[in-house]
């Protein structure tokens, strides 16, 4: 039996294929590759000297998930595929709503066929939209703030429905707060293709001279430095937290939800000045208009999942400005 990892070849995707075969699980990898690259699976072979089937596939073609499912016996599905730029869902909606609803309803489709019941959902904290207050717990009130978001909150409430409707139907939806970081042997971490749309790639990029500076969306917000404020979790972390969901559907049936964060919040300006201390470099950077949809504060408040899946964040903001380097220098050098 295996679990199929779809958008295994990302930046959340790969590191929880490295925790899953580390802990002898026998994994499958789907990819398009439309925001990652062939040589993250085999980098993902390299680190755990393990080999698994890849196929390079789309989630919203039914033919490809079927084949797929017709030539391995697949017990669980761990569901990362899809597009995840809050700033571009806001110029190009229906991008995001095709192929983010898409792909999960052909995948529910086709597990439902093939009697796989199984499955963690890689949601997101956006799904929460501006929190009244923080730390956010599971049970806010969910709202969103762009197309992104939406999507999410949208496929969270299908799976809901697929479970009301089946009651051997299992879902640990997991909300992440901001992954950052990689694996320390610098041989995986986030390198999107093109500009980055997210913070740390941004500035390990402006780091090794790629990119000539940083721009901090808006220093309007209410916070102690008018950055925006966030979550940052360990990918590590977060990716171990993969591994704890699995062992909770195996044991309870139904729709369930947990927060994957530290539950401490840092500004913009706060991870730029870890970065600089921690690896000794000066990072410039210019401050910009606010980006469409983003709010001021998001951090979690990660009590259920200690309680229910027994995990928390152990990696440190040091560790993933460290880790995000390590990783950054070796990409982009080649190596």
């Amino acid at each position: 039996m295996a679990i199929l990892i779809t958008g295994g070849a990302g930046f959340i995707g790969s590191h929880t294929a490295v925790e899953l075969i580390s802990a002898k699980k026998n994994i499958i990898i789907i990819d398009n590759l439309c925001n990652s690259n062939i040589q993250s699976v085999e980098n993902i072979r390299k680190i755990t000297g393990v080999d698994f089937p890849f196929y390079k596939a789309d989630c919203c073609c039914d033919a490809d998930l079927e084949k797929i499912f017709e030539e391995n016996e697949i017990q669980t599905v761990i569901h990362f595929a899809g597009f995840k730029a809050v700033g571009e869902s806001t110029q190009k909606p229906l991008k995001y709503y095709k192929n983010n609803l898409k792909s999960t309803l052909s995948l529910c489709e086709v597990m439902k066929k093939f009697g796989c019941s199984h499955l963690v959902f890689s949601s997101s904290a956006t799904v929460y939209g501006a929190p009244k207050t923080v730390p956010i717990k599971e049970d806010f009130p969910t709202s969103t703030t762009n197309p992104y978001g939406t999507t999410k909150l949208m496929i969270e409430n299908i799976l809901k429905d697929i479970c009301k409707a089946d009651p051997k139907f299992s879902v640990a939806c997991l909300r992440y707060f901001n992954p950052i970081g990689a694996h320390k042997t610098g041989i995986i971490g986030e390198m999107p293709n093109g500009i980055p749309n997210n913070l740390m790639p941004y500035i390990t990029q402006v780091a090794a001279g790629k990119l000539k500076i940083l721009s901090v969306f808006g220093n309007d917000y209410e916070t102690h430095d008018g950055t925006g404020v966030r979550d940052y979790i360990h990918v590590v972390d977060l990716a171990k937290g993969h591994l704890s969901a699995l062992k909770y559907i195996k044991n309870h049936s139904g729709f369930e939800t947990f927060n994957l964060g530290t539950g401490t919040g840092y500004s913009v300006l706060d991870i730029l000045k870890t970065f600089e201390r921690v690896n000794n470099i000066k990072i410039p950077y210019k401050i910009t208009k606010r980006r469409p949809g983003d709010i001021a504060i998001c951090y979690a408040d990660p009590t259920k999942s200690k309680k229910l899946l027994n995990w928390k964040a152990l990696l440190s903001l040091e560790d993933m400005c460290c880790d995000s380097w390590n990783f950054a220098k070796k990409a982009i050098a080649g190596k």
